[in-house]
């Protein structure tokens, strides 16, 4: 396998409707740690922030409570991309309306770095400030407007039918 220069970082964010402890959000936190298993076997992963747990529910993004947040380094667009709509990830996001609020702003932030840099929760905040008041830039994208590493100029993909990145 070739190295590659650069990873694809990504970072999304939801609101949550109750307290991760309530009834309401039973399914989603039975979900969170066979959804991290399939992530880490994924063809293409390479890190994931975790909290004290297996996972990052306890690290609030831009000090809010109330936000959840997932930051994960992939192999490129391709790779993250796959995990997201197939499996079990795919029926969590079919279902992600009965545990998040409906937010209009960007909650999904992607850029490129490094390879082997992982990124901080503040670089993921400022990325993702950074789409929501410039649209997609190579400095922070989405999946249906992508950048390759050191380009200008845009991908457009493929986001299959319902499934759109935002929460």
């Amino acid at each position: 396998m070739t190295e590659t220069a650069y990873e694809l970082a990504q970072v999304n964010i939801a609101r949550l409707k109750a307290p991760l402890d309530s009834p309401r959000l039973k399914d989603f936190v039975d979900g969170l740690d066979p959804v991290n298993a399939d992530a880490e076997a994924a063809d293409g992963f390479v890190w994931r922030l975790k909290g004290e747990g297996n996972d990052a529910t306890d690290i609030a993004a831009f000090g809010d409570s109330w936000l959840i947040l997932n930051l994960s380094v992939w192999r490129d667009t391709d790779a993250l991309t796959a995990f997201m709509y197939q499996g079990r990830h795919r029926e969590m996001l079919a279902r992600r309306r009965e545990w998040f609020e409906r937010v209009e702003e960007a909650m999904v932030a992607l850029w490129w770095v490094p390879a082997g840099h992982r990124p901080t929760v503040a670089e993921a905040e400022s990325r993702l400030l950074h789409l929501r008041a410039n649209g997609p830039t190579p400095y922070a994208f989405t999946l249906r407007t992508s950048f390759p590493p050191g380009s200008s100029a845009p991908v457009t993909g493929e986001v299959p039918e319902g499934l759109g990145c935002s929460v």
